[in-house]
């Protein structure tokens, strides 16, 4: 019977119970560069949704046993320098999968740890195949929001869109039938980028 990846995602910190890396970790989800951000700021999106940077972990260590840095590296690369998880929401992370039984971690000269995947991580990540390349295919359509969002022109159009927003609706007084306005050229327009080829 195939066990999706959320079976997984239990486990015990501290003497507490834990349901997947953002509360082991008692933090936000994000590591350096955070999630994707809109337009008002506040709070960032989450760069990987509840399970997804376990199962990236086990594919990197299915190629080739790793340590908590490399793995780090790993994964910023991955995402061309738009995300790196940061030790806080790493070791957490490899803790839970350890006590999972899908990888272990042997203490080498030095003090390294060597991270490897176990046969039981292996076939977890293999039962789950389909859910890492929806993972791996979010990625790479996220990495085209981020390199579209550098674009210059796109840069500019979405600053100034910024500015005359904040502009009409912080800086003055607006009524309903304005506001109304201000919804409906913004659904138009949410519309029509929907609809290009």
């Amino acid at each position: 019977m195939m066990r999706h990846f959320s079976e997984f995602g239990r486990g015990r910190r501290g003497g507490r119970e834990c349901h997947g890396e953002r509360e082991c970790r008692g933090g936000r989800g994000e590591g350096r560069h955070g999630g994707g951000g809109g337009f008002g700021g506040g709070r960032r999106q989450r760069f990987f949704g509840h399970g997804e940077l376990r199962l990236v972990v086990l594919d990197i260590l299915s190629r080739n046993a790793s340590h908590g840095y490399e793995l780090i590296k790993e994964i910023e690369n991955m995402t061309q320098g738009n995300y790196s998880p940061s030790p806080g929401v790493i070791y957490p992370t490899l803790d839970l999968l350890q006590d999972q039984g899908l990888i272990t971690i042997q203490e080498e000269d030095g003090g390294r740890k060597k991270i490897a995947i176990t046969g039981e991580g292996s076939n977890v990540l293999a039962e789950n195949k389909e859910v890492l390349e929806q993972v791996q295919a979010k990625l790479k359509l996220r990495m085209v929001g981020h390199e579209l969002r550098k674009d210059p022109q796109m840069k500019r159009a979405l600053e100034n869109f910024k500015a005359v927003l904040n502009l009409k609706v912080n800086q003055s007084e607006i009524s309903d039938a304005q506001l109304k306005q201000i919804v409906g050229v913004i659904d138009r327009a949410a519309l029509e980028i929907s609809q290009l080829d």
